[in-house]
């Protein structure tokens, strides 16, 4: 009678997340895909037919996507305003996943070795942040890093500098915020690889000759490996579109892509062209993603 069970239940345990993934992810992206082919004209809404019933053929706009590439009527090609909002939001992404990795491994180390019963407290310290408003953690560094705030107040007092020194909408505070805000997302994957780490292989890497920085090169970084390409994942890709953070401590040089994309959806109103940078976006981080994933499961 219980294997009659398995089979409904198994299907059920894996249905799930596929329909999640499908009602939340596939349905909205194609949504995205369909408007990003729409001509909008001077109409407002962007939910037009893309169905010729006369000819039955499909008018795309293709223009919507070759304007991303090339400015004006035969002009430079990859030379826009939005190939330099991608590469401005790939760089911010990648330097805040590099400076969570440099901060977040001995934090994440430290709390794995930590003893049983305090590492409960130290995780809720890391995640005690997401208790707070996200948008009142981004003003608070606009008051830390303003030429008045709270660093140049201090560093002035002290008389370490004569007059305030321009921190904020500057690449610094750009970083400073990101790396701040997506810390835990790097600290929680490192704590879950590294405390299933078997102390002793150490002991053995030590037996065998090693320093304590040769185990830990030799034994602890290549074990934690999954850890550190999980949380790297977890910090680049929501990093790539953020928008809050470029809006409050960005200045007019450091616009990305998410805002891009807000400033033509809602200022231009120009939604086939807003969907169609969102569309490349996505497709920028997943389909490297499934080629990597594609290839390591195979070497697996």
């Amino acid at each position: 009678m219980a294997h009659q069970w398995v089979a409904p239940g198994r299907r059920f345990v894996i249905g799930v997340p596929f329909v999640w993934l499908i009602v939340f992810f596939l349905l909205p992206f194609l949504i995205l895909l369909y408007i990003s082919f729409v001509d909008m004209g001077n109409d407002i809404s962007p939910f037009k037919p893309i169905w010729d019933s006369n000819t039955g053929l499909l008018k795309l706009k293709y223009e919507n996507y070759w304007s991303i590439f090339r400015t004006g009527d035969g002009g430079a090609l990859f030379q826009t305003i939005y190939i330099e909002a991608y590469v401005r939001s790939i760089w911010y992404a990648l330097c805040t996943a590099l400076l969570c990795l440099v901060i977040g491994y001995p934090f994440s180390y430290f709390i794995a070795r930590a003893k049983p019963g305090v590492r409960p407290a130290l995780l809720m310290m890391v995640m005690l942040p997401f208790w707070t408003s996200f948008l009142l953690r981004v003003y608070a560094w606009k008051g830390i890093l303003a030429d008045q705030g709270v660093l140049n107040q201090i560093f002035m007092g002290l008389g370490l500098i004569n007059e305030p020194l321009q921190m904020l909408y500057t690449d610094v505070s750009m970083l400073v915020g990101m790396t701040y805000v997506y810390l835990p997302f790097m600290v929680l994957p490192l704590y879950a690889n590294l405390v299933k780490l078997d102390p002793r292989l150490l002991e053995a890497a030590y037996d065998l000759g090693a320093s304590p920085l040769g185990a830990f090169w030799l034994v602890t970084v290549p074990l934690s490996k999954a850890g550190i390409i999980a949380g790297f994942m977890l910090v680049f890709i929501p990093s790539v579109g953020e928008f809050v953070i470029p809006s409050l401590l960005g200045g007019p040089e450091n616009i990305m892509i998410g805002r891009v994309v807000w400033d033509e959806m809602f200022s231009s109103n120009n939604w086939p062209r807003a969907t169609a940078l969102a569309v490349l976006m996505i497709g920028l981080i997943v389909v490297p993603l499934a080629i990597y994933y594609h290839y390591t499961g195979e070497r697996e």
